[in-house]
């Protein structure tokens, strides 16, 4: 194996583990700003407040998103496997 092939199995392990990450993050962080912004127009601190509605918006973003992150991953496993004999030697 050359040190070209592991920095290409890398990169695209960062790449899907980025693309696959990225709908969760963006809608948690979005939800985070909006529950900031009423509390600090409300003055309401409290924890459950923050917390609940951005568990609700992951749960969310996971049964929509999901097939097709399950999709992604299983495409990258299924490219590395297969591409493991070629690797090996």
């Amino acid at each position: 194996m050359t040190p070209e092939g592991v920095m290409t199995i890398g990169r695209t392990a960062l790449e899907t583990t980025i693309l696959v990450a990225s709908p969760v993050l963006l809608v948690t962080l979005v939800a985070g700003l909006i529950i900031s912004v009423f509390q600090a127009a409300t003055q309401i601190n409290d924890a459950s407040l923050s917390f609940i509605p951005k568990v609700l918006a992951v749960l969310a973003t996971f049964a929509i998103a999901g097939p097709w992150m399950l999709t992604v991953m299983t495409d990258y496993m299924r490219r590395v496997l297969t591409g493991l004999p070629g690797i090996i030697s």
